[in-house]
């Protein structure tokens, strides 16, 4: 939990009081890697910070070399189905743990109770709604606007542990590619 105060302590000023009432409805969790912790058609109720571990965003298929992989989220980011969060609908997709991974994740219900009892709530909830905006929005324009090499390259320079930590067939699923057109790449890349 410390490490999770010292990062919202890089968005804005912290009271005691404040962060008494904020702490005091966060839920520590354990997920086991390659645990499903948010499966499809499940409504997703917490927005967690993950103090340690990492997680993949994908959409699943019967057959698992189809499935979608489109986001990863790292130690010291926010993970959330966001989108089932805030409209309370179920998830089309689903969130799995790629390690042992620790979540401290607080529920919509007692986010709403700190949006209403503490001064910074408002700006704490803003603060990680765009995050996950940007993430979300860097994505796509990627997807848009860039070729399957830069989108590998650009993984190098912007998210180097993704590289480093997730196996290569999500890798090539997250940036559009198979994982064969992905070997090709690094091929021609290294």
């Amino acid at each position: 939990m410390k490490k999770f105060r010292k990062h919202i302590e890089t968005i804005a000023n912290v009271s005691e009081k404040d962060w008494s009432v904020f702490s005091s409805l966060l839920k520590k969790r354990e997920i086991s890697k390659k645990s499903i912790f948010l499966a499809k058609g499940e409504i997703e109720d917490n927005i967690s910070f993950i103090e340690k571990g990492e997680v993949r965003l994908f959409m699943p298929e019967a057959e698992q070399e189809k499935e979608l992989t489109f986001g990863f989220s790292f130690q010291g980011e926010f993970i959330s189905a966001y989108d089932s969060f805030l409209t309370r609908t179920p998830s089309v997709y689903q969130l799995e743990a790629m390690a042992d991974t620790i979540l401290w994740s607080i529920s919509y219900s007692e986010l709403q109770k700190v949006y209403k009892t503490t001064s910074i709530g408002n700006t704490v909830g803003r603060f990680i709604s765009e995050k996950l905006f940007l993430i979300k929005s860097k994505r796509e324009q990627s997807l848009l606007n860039e070729t399957s090499e830069q989108r590998y390259l650009n993984l190098f320079k912007d998210r180097p542990n993704v590289i480093k930590q997730i196996p290569l067939k999500y890798i090539a699923s997250y940036i559009g590619v198979t994982p064969q057109a992905l070997s090709r790449i690094r091929k021609r890349i290294f």
